[in-house]
C-alpha cells in the first residue's frame, strides 16, 4: 500500500516536471523560435532537473517541440471556447483580444509557437503537427462563427482570414516592436466581421 503511493507521487511529480517542461518549450518558442529552444534552455527557464529531459523526451528535441504544439493548439481552442455562444463579432473580437494581450502583455517580444515552427523546421512531422493545429482552429473558429450567426461558409473563410491575419499582423508589430500594425489589421477584421453578419 505504501509503496504504491509513493509510486503515485513519484509519478505526478513527473507528470508535473513534463507538463512544465512543455509549457516552457512553448513559451520559448513564441518568443525566441524554434533554432534557440534547446533542452538547455528549457531547463534554464523551468528549473527542471537536467536528467529528466532524455527521461520524459527519448525522442529528442522534436518529440518536446511537437508536444509544445499541441499544447499551444489546445491552449487557444480553450481560450476561445470561452465565447461559445456570443455573437459572430463578439467571437471575432474575443480572438483578437488573445493575440493583443500576447503582443502587449510581452511588450511585442512574444508571439505566436506553432508560426514559429511552421516557418523554422524541415521535419516533416513538426510540419504536420503545426498544420493539424491550424487545421484544428480553422475549424473551431468557424463553429464558432457559424453559431454566432455567420452562413457556414462564410464562417469557414472567415476563420482562414482572421487566422492568417492575425498571424500576419503580430509578426509585423513584433518585427516594429508597435503594436499599431496589429491594431490596423484588427479594426479592419472588425469591421469585416459586422459586414458579414449584417448580410
Amino acid at each position: 500500500m505504501t509503496i504504491n503511493i509513493v509510486k503515485q507521487r513519484s509519478d505526478m511529480v513527473a507528470g508535473e516536471v513534463r507538463r512544465k517542461m512543455i509549457e516552457g518549450a512553448t513559451r520559448l518558442l513564441a518568443r525566441h523560435g524554434l533554432q534557440a529552444t534547446s533542452f538547455a534552455e528549457v531547463l534554464e527557464h523551468t528549473g527542471a532537473p537536467r536528467g529528466s529531459v532524455y527521461h520524459h523526451f527519448p525522442q529528442g528535441k522534436d518529440q518536446m517541440v511537437g508536444e509544445a504544439v499541441d499544447l499551444a493548439g489546445a491552449f487557444l481552442v480553450a481560450l476561445l471556447d470561452k465565447r461559445a455562444g456570443a455573437s459572430a463579432l463578439a467571437v471575432t473580437e474575443h480572438f483578437l483580444a488573445i493575440w493583443r494581450g500576447v503582443l502587449t502583455q510581452s511588450k511585442c517580444a512574444s508571439g505566436c509557437a506553432v508560426l514559429a515552427v511552421a516557418v523554422a523546421t524541415d521535419s516533416p512531422d513538426l510540419l504536420n503537427r503545426a498544420a493539424e493545429v491550424f487545421r484544428l482552429w480553422r475549424g473551431r473558429l468557424a463553429e464558432l462563427l457559424e453559431q454566432g450567426g455567420l452562413a457556414r461558409k462564410d464562417a469557414r473563410r472567415f476563420a482562414t482570414v482572421l487566422i492568417a491575419s492575425a498571424e500576419g499582423a503580430v509578426v509585423m508589430s513584433r518585427a516594429a516592436q508597435d503594436i499599431e500594425p496589429f491594431e490596423t489589421v484588427a479594426k479592419q477584421l472588425v469591421d469585416q466581421a459586422r459586414a458579414l453578419v449584417a448580410k
